[in-house]
């Protein structure tokens, strides 16, 4: 599987850059955006080219996305990928709010091929709060892709549930692929068989996939690259200020509650909206409500939490309201 169309805005400007891919949905690129501000904010020198994986983009957010190579060391590239290559894996999604953008990142390194030999994968809900010096620095000649250890819990529960030789399991969240060796041990196309024939509980879609693929063959680095910051956690217990993210790199808002849900309340708020100003999206919005039934739940709960019974209920019943609407409409 290849991208269908590669968009280059220009050619490579230096050849130091180091390169970071996204997949993402079109409605994601305001989030994208405040991510790649974030790595670029922390690293002011670093000449970086950033991959932009998508099956459609709107001219919107084409042009927009094309003002980050004002800046002389940043290139951007979108890449359009067939989206019938991946409308087979769309039962894994079920009534997830992930769409099937998440498959993208399995066929990376044949997108980057032959523009970088190394390439590190983000997630969307990542915000850039240090150096990537170290990442830039480190070889990984010998290894097919460097990871970062889960949640404990996740990691004892998905070891367990995938039957793992290797007790280690990493998110996917955040991968530093070695192009070639990638490529070489066909780790795309046994994942995607992984995932097409395998009887194993895929609760986690690709990432489960993955680890059963490249387990005992990814190399385990520190979660300052991957650091796992729960905001339902704090939502939960009324705490709605940033924690300590001590020597954290990259922080992976991965839970349901993400930075640019204005309606949660808590400060990372503030950190989204300062890389958001950096970006070609200043000035853009953030949600200012519940979008959908997960969201719209938790909110319910959040505000009940707070002794705020009469809009926590109010909320419910929007939950209720919009559920039993799909119900009816499938």
């Amino acid at each position: 599987m290849n991208a269908s169309n590669t968009d280059l805005n220009h050619g490579e400007k230096h050849s130091t850059q180091f390169h970071v891919a996204f997949c993402v949905d079109d409605r994601y690129f305001r989030a994208m955006a405040a991510t790649m501000a974030s790595i670029i904010e922390n690293n002011p020198l670093q000449p970086f080219t950033f991959h932009v994986l998508v099956f459609a983009v709107s001219s919107e957010n084409r042009e927009r996305l094309k003002k980050f190579d004002e800046n002389p060391l940043i290139t951007t590239i979108i890449h359009e990928v067939n989206l019938g290559d991946f409308e087979d894996l769309s039962r894994y999604l079920g009534s997830s709010h992930y769409s099937l953008s998440i498959f993208t990142r399995l066929i990376i390194p044949t997108v980057v091929q032959g523009l970088t030999d190394r390439v590190l994968y983000l997630d969307a809900d990542i915000l850039c709060v240090g150096s990537l010096d170290e990442l830039i620095a480190m070889d990984v000649g010998n290894e097919i892709a460097v990871v970062i250890p889960d949640a404990p819990v996740t990691t004892a529960r998905r070891v367990a549930s995938l039957g793992l030789k290797d007790p280690q399991y990493f998110n996917g969240g955040v991968m530093f692929i070695n192009v070639a060796r990638w490529i070489e041990a066909g780790i795309s196309a046994k994942t995607m068989d992984v995932l097409a024939t395998s009887d194993k509980d895929m609760r986690f879609n690709d990432q489960d996939a993955l680890n059963l693929v490249l387990n005992g063959r990814a190399r385990f680095i520190s979660p300052r690259f991957n650091y796992l910051y729960d905001l339902i956690h704090d939502l939960n217990i009324n705490q709605t200020g940033l924690r300590p993210l001590g020597r954290a790199v990259l922080v992976h808002f991965a839970g349901a509650v993400k930075p640019w849900c204005d309606w949660s309340g808590h400060d990372v708020r503030d950190l989204f909206r300062h890389f958001l100003s950096r970006s070609p999206w200043a000035g853009f919005p953030l949600d200012s409500a519940p979008i959908n039934t997960k969201e719209m739940r938790m909110y319910s709960r959040f505000l009940f939490r707070k002794g705020k019974w009469r809009a926590s209920f109010g909320w419910y019943l929007k939950y209720l309201k919009v559920k039993l609407s799909k119900k009816l409409v499938s």
